[in-house]
């Protein structure tokens, strides 16, 4: 075993390659990969092999993992997600598709807006109402939350996003929701508004959990697989994802919440322009990332990448925001 210095191991998965890269002491090694995208771990592992062959490092000997990927958003952008559902309160269905009740394109006559990750007729509704400041106005109907198991069983959903007026404030009904389903169906994926984005603003809250449990069972697969492949390899060590806030969060979290993983590769690559400006002294720089499936740009200004509140996926026009 060695001792006294860390060994961290750093993986990428793109679109087309996987990258690793392995820090011992002073050194680094690198290698690239193609991805499997059947199943990401796959690449994962052969690209870790190859670095640990290249300077004699045994598995057990790395000290932390660190893994950025685009898989989370490029489920998002080819479709490739769960059958997914959305409980929210009765009224409100058709939020998730009206969102901010605008036109990005006004004088486009035959503009074709991009169809909402759950379609209508897996946006259902239950009576239930909390007020702005949390106090309930109407009690949560769970008989209504009951009937809706057998529709869930019909449509073979697999997840659920549930997302109530006002749950920022008083989780409470989203909690109820949840645990009649489970106790229905133990194996269904649910996520919360309240756990997922606990902010105000209803578009906003429904759109990001939607996209959470769209990608949270095949996130929920590949971490899975990813962390008992790494255990097989002998890797016994902490292993960290990026965040697309440009942090970095461990397994058990970026299973829950794997929205916290979109543009968790890319944002690696600001940081890495962020340090490399640094060094470099320049106060304006731009960085470009340049992917299999997408590209990535971000400014850094005196040494800070901008950052913003929301990610969009699948535009309609390439340098038009909508």
């Amino acid at each position: 075993m060695m001792q006294e210095q860390k060994v961290r191991l750093a993986v990428d998965i793109g679109g087309t390659f996987t990258d690793v890269a392995l820090a011992c002491g002073g050194s680094l090694t690198s290698v690239k990969v193609a991805t499997t995208p059947e199943a990401p771990e796959l690449g994962f592992i052969e690209g870790s092999r190859l670095a640990l062959e290249k300077t004699g490092v045994a598995a057990e000997d790395v000290t932390a993992i660190i893994h950025g990927t685009t898989l989370a958003t490029n489920a998002i952008i080819e479709r490739k997600g769960a059958c997914t559902a959305l409980i929210t309160t009765e009224g409100f269905r058709d939020s998730l598709e009206i969102g901010y009740e605008d036109r990005y394109d006004q004088y486009d006559l035959n503009l074709e807006k991009p169809a909402p990750l759950i379609p209508r007729q897996r946006r259902l509704t239950v009576s239930e109402r909390m007020s702005a400041d949390g106090e309930v106005l109407h009690e949560l109907d769970v008989q209504a939350v009951e009937a809706l198991v057998p529709v869930l069983r019909s449509l073979e959903i697999e997840s659920v996003a549930v997302g109530f007026l006002h749950a920022y404030a008083n989780p409470a009904h989203e909690r109820r929701v949840r645990d009649t389903l489970h106790s229905a169906c133990p194996d269904l994926s649910i996520s919360l508004s309240s756990e997922v984005c606990c902010e105000i603003r209803e578009y906003e809250r429904l759109s990001t959990t939607a996209a959470n449990a769209y990608i949270q069972p095949t996130m929920s697969r590949y971490l899975t697989a990813l962390n008992a492949a790494l255990k097989a390899e002998g890797f016994d060590c902490p292993k960290f994802l990026m965040t697309s806030a440009g942090g970095m969060t461990d397994l058990e979290t970026a299973i829950r919440f794997p929205i916290r993983l979109v543009e968790s590769g890319p944002s690696g690559g600001a940081m890495l322009a962020k340090l490399t400006a640094e060094r470099c002294g320049e106060r304006a720089v731009l960085s470009y990332d340049m992917g299999g499936t997408t590209a990535k740009i971000c400014l850094v200004e005196d040494f800070t990448p901008l950052t913003a509140r929301s990610f969009e996926a699948a535009r309609c026009a390439r340098l038009t925001k909508g």
